[in-house]
């Protein structure tokens, strides 16, 4: 198949879906393990172009989704403190914890604040010297080296009053818990570009070789989504299980070294729960010993909570691909974004948020019991 630079034709995705179909002649089963490929599929219909044997399903590709309720039970103690400055992101401040969330905090008089960078966070330090100021770092690989920057930078300027409560999670071993999985029935991936563009995609080679899958790095148009499946599900017709580069304009199979490098100075791989799907092995980032003072969790001492999984939430099964947000009961009845049961209903890149947004109307009624298909 010929494949073209073309981001918003319409005749071009009616092309590349032609091409898919001729392709196709067994059932398949491909998942997008990023959250801005979830929303394309949903928003723009990239699914609704393709065979129905061709099925695409929702991995864990929203960091904020899957950063465990123990992590927001510590933030939320940890932003209620009288002389704390909490700073996070934003679509951070509704994922709900035990009991309780940021914007709650916030709304009885904490002093939590949205930034848009780490580095925002320092400036905040600085400015008030009186205070503990902590920003909230979570993220894929993707947002880790302006993290990493920013506790360098701190360290440098012996920042005494900043500290960063660290939730980083790391793509590749979470794609092998998906693949070692009994439930599992994902035959391939599409790999996030962003990740790949900061991490490279040689640590996927041996993934895509142990478990005999193929692992197309691909991009966020809608046309990139189509090409990425075209790509994926060639190798799946004719038996291969390589990396391949979809996203060939912005990443480099070695990736950005310097970035990489920042990582490694700052921070060192541990073991993390993921919201509703457990702990995976050396899956997060920790801050290295060097970088101890700039640990919230060891500042504060914050004890994590007894802590109970979201009440009527299957998110951990839409996660792991077995569920499509619809097929949830609680879906757009008891979870909504105004009242989330889970993550994925709050983040701008949840999986429920996306069909909240754009197929409500359409899945309304949509038998709960089945699989996703």
């Amino acid at each position: 198949m010929k494949y073209v630079d073309e981001y918003r034709d319409g005749a071009t995705a009616q092309g590349y879906a032609r091409a898919i179909a001729r392709q196709v002649t067994r059932p398949w089963t491909i998942m997008e393990i990023c959250g801005g490929q979830t929303h394309t599929i949903v928003k723009y219909g990239v699914d609704a172009l393709l065979p129905p044997s061709l099925t695409l399903v929702h991995g864990p590709g929203c960091p904020v989704c899957v950063t465990p309720i123990e992590l927001i039970d510590k933030a939320v103690e940890i932003a209620a403190r009288p002389n704390v400055i909490f700073c996070s992101f934003g679509d951070m401040l509704r994922v709900p914890g035990t009991s309780d969330d940021l914007l709650a905090v916030k709304a009885r008089g904490g002093d939590v604040r949205i930034v848009y960078s780490p580095l925002d966070t320092l400036r905040v330090a600085r400015e008030h010297p009186d205070k503990q100021v902590v920003f909230f770092a979570v993220g894929f690989e993707t947002t880790a080296p302006a993290n990493a920057m920013a506790v360098a930078q701190a360290k440098r300027e012996a920042l005494g009053n900043f500290s960063m409560l660290v939730a980083h999670v790391l793509v590749p071993p979470a794609m092998e818990a998906i693949l070692a999985s009994p439930q599992n029935r994902v035959q391939g991936f599409l790999a996030a570009g962003h990740v790949c563009a900061v991490m490279g995609y040689r640590e996927y080679e041996p993934i895509a070789a142990r478990y005999r899958v193929p692992i197309v790095v691909t991009g966020f148009e809608p046309l990139d989504v189509l090409q990425g499946v075209a790509m994926c599900v060639a190798q799946l017709e004719t038996g291969r299980a390589e990396v391949e580069n979809q996203y060939a304009r912005s990443v480099r199979r070695e990736g950005n070294l310097a970035a990489q490098k920042l990582l490694t100075d700052v921070f060192r791989v541990v073991p993390r729960t993921w919201r509703g799907v457990g702990e995976i092995p050396q899956s997060g980032l920790g801050l290295r010993d060097a970088y101890a003072d700039f640990d919230a969790e060891r500042r504060f001492g914050a004890a994590a909570a007894a802590t109970q999984t979201d009440s009527g939430c299957l998110s951990g099964l839409v996660l792991q691909g077995v569920l499509k947000p619809h097929q949830c009961p609680a879906f757009a009845t008891r979870c909504t974004p105004e009242r989330p049961l889970g993550a994925p209903m709050v983040s701008s890149e949840g999986a429920c948020a996306a069909y909240y947004r754009y197929r409500r109307l359409q899945t309304a009624g949509a038998p709960v019991a089945e699989r996703a298909s």
